[in-house]
């Protein structure tokens, strides 16, 4: 039951953080390029329970506020990014000695490959990958940025909620 609290919260947390980014104009000279707020969820998610429970809680995410604020699109390829970091996020925390932040940069710049190749799959042509030293430097900037900011709100969270004593009664 509190597993099912905690994971709700950090739902609308994301939510929350989706909104405050979509009010955000960071990179008016890069189009659709953001901070990444919501992906210090995602990314605490990750380390705190399992690839499992960040997958829900980012699909219940970009579905919210693909409704709210965006449109089919703005869904599709949010899930893209979205699936495509996280999957490469979990083989890259099993890696021995790399950070939270180099886990969140790895997350940061497959976000932008998986959007680029729906791009591509949706435009019909290659061309949409012109726009990828762009992409990569901003998802390495951003992911280092939360990556830091997660292992910091993670170190200080006590009892670490998800793989801790809190759930083992």
């Amino acid at each position: 039951m509190k597993k099912t609290a905690y994971i709700g919260l950090l739902c609308a947390l994301a939510i929350i953080l989706g909104y405050v980014e979509m009010l955000l104009p960071l990179f008016p000279f890069a189009p659709g390029v953001k901070l990444g707020i919501t992906n210090l969820v995602t990314v605490f998610l990750l380390y705190s329970f399992t690839y499992k429970e960040a997958a829900l809680v980012s699909c219940i995410r970009i579905v919210c506020i693909g409704f709210m604020f965006g449109n089919l699109f703005s869904i599709v390829y949010s899930l893209a990014g979205a699936f495509l970091s996280l999957f490469c996020m979990t083989l890259a925390k099993k890696i021995k000695g790399l950070s939270m932040a180099g886990v969140s940069v790895i997350g940061g710049v497959t976000h932008n490959i998986g959007q680029l190749i729906i791009a591509a799959l949706v435009v019909e042509s290659g061309s949409v990958f012109f726009y990828f030293p762009i992409l990569l430097f901003a998802g390495t900037v951003t992911g280092l940025l939360i990556g830091i900011v997660s292992s910091e709100i993670y170190k200080r969270i006590p009892g670490r909620i998800g793989n801790d004593s809190v759930f083992k009664r």
